[in-house]
């Protein structure tokens, strides 16, 4: 399976829909790949707050029909990032949107954990309440965003669903870089999943971000991880390994912790 990750670069002096269109034009010369994804808020940056309410949009706005255009322009699954939704109720949520190859959306997930603490995404958004999977032909996605990282909960809820190959859209701050690389190493390593990460790179909102997208097999080795520049990392891997690992060192079946354990 080839997977391209799109480490965008959000430069604060390119308006949104010129970054949109940039960003499909991107997704379409990943033509080849079997899934592409873009990182999280990548539309707006993930620290922009000011810039929330303005440019909040609907579910189907501008973000959907481009991202899906581009989709079947490229004949790939997209992973499209994820972008400032209001919803008709008008609670703004970070809304991650998946694609099919033929355009049409397959899944919805709005970020769960969401940031700031008693400041930005924390008291701006809705939390999203469901864990989403995606069945693709070669392996089922999970889907998380940024924050997600932090709470293994989450992670482990989405293999007991199905998931096998984990994707975090992400705008992380470089400040935390280490803290990024080690959290999706261990996610793949105690989910015995591949772990593909992909953030934001430049400076938005005056904090620098980390870049460094990375691509973590079942045993937590690093098959590929980007600089800290706007660059696409493409890496080719096989969706098999998940089940051969979990066969060869079968660690999930000795969970009794979160189970129903028999009296």
């Amino acid at each position: 399976m080839r997977a391209s990750l799109i480490q965008i670069a959000v430069d604060p002096d390119e308006s949104v829909e010129a970054r949109r269109q940039r960003a499909a034009s991107l997704v379409v010369a990943q033509r080849g790949s079997d899934l592409v994804v873009l990182p999280e808020l990548w539309p707006v940056g993930a620290f922009a707050y000011t810039v929330f309410e303005e440019e909040a949009e609907p579910l189907q706005g501008p973000t959907h029909e481009v991202m899906a255009k581009a989709a079947a322009e490229a004949g790939v699954w997209l992973h499209a990032g994820s972008f400032v939704e209001r919803a008709p109720d008008g609670t703004l949520y970070n809304t991650t949107l998946v694609f099919a190859p033929d355009g049409g959306r397959s899944a919805v997930y709005r970020k769960i954990h969401r940031f700031g603490f008693d400041k930005g995404e924390a008291v701006m958004m809705g939390a999203g309440e469901e864990l989403v999977t995606v069945a693709l032909p070669q392996t089922t996605l999970g889907l998380a965003t940024c924050y997600d990282l932090r709470f293994p909960e989450q992670f482990r809820g989405l293999v007991d669903a199905g998931a096998e190959t984990l994707v975090v859209a992400a705008g992380w701050p470089e400040r935390r870089r280490a803290h990024w690389t080690l959290l999706a190493q261990a996610r793949a390593v105690e989910n015995q999943a591949y772990v593909l990460a992909v953030g934001t790179a430049g400076t938005h909102a005056d904090i620098p971000q980390a870049g460094h997208s990375i691509v973590v097999d079942p045993w937590g080795e690093v098959l590929a991880e980007a600089g800290s520049d706007e660059e696409i990392l493409t890496v080719e891997f096989d969706p098999a390994k998940v089940g051969a690992t979990r066969e060869q060192f079968p660690a999930l079946k000795d969970r009794r912790l979160g189970l129903a354990l028999p009296s």
